[in-house]
């Protein structure tokens, strides 16, 4: 597995995994606008010249957000999400953020667990925040220096 920065050709092969994995899946636009935008970065893991998954992150000063984490169906539990996890993780320490935030399902089971493995607590949730099937969704922040603003 290597985790490298996403490119602009690398984004047709991300909206597939995206339309395999979400209900409501960002379109290649959606995806290009917003991997053009200067405050966010996007890694993926590439096995033999495929991208097998992704994550984007947004920054804004000192403050990181996950936009979107998924590996294709076929490659799950091979250790990929945590590597791209651990991708954004170090970006936050070696960058001084404050924090990292994200949404996600509390039915995505794994997903929790993955994140509350790398010290990610809840802090709210939104109601209704998703749809087929309609869900809250968990916010999820992980702290990186004492304060808590």
């Amino acid at each position: 597995m290597n985790i490298i920065k996403m490119t602009q050709s690398h984004i047709k092969q991300v909206a597939q995994i995206e339309s395999l994995c979400f209900s409501h899946p960002w379109s290649e636009e959606s995806i290009y606008d917003s991997f053009i935008n200067p405050c966010n970065r996007f890694y993926i893991s590439v096995e033999e010249n495929k991208v097998v998954g992704y994550i984007g992150l947004s920054v804004i000063v000192d403050e990181g957000y996950i936009l979107n984490v998924a590996v294709h169906p076929h490659c799950q539990g091979k250790g990929i999400g945590k590597a791209l996890v651990k991708t954004v993780d170090d970006f936050a320490v070696e960058n001084n953020l404050a924090f990292v935030t994200l949404e996600v399902r509390p039915s995505n089971e794994k997903a929790v667990s993955l994140y509350e493995s790398f010290g990610f607590t809840k802090v709210g949730e939104r109601k209704d925040y998703y749809s087929n099937p309609k869900e809250n969704a968990l916010l999820l922040t992980k702290y990186y220096n004492s304060k808590k603003e």
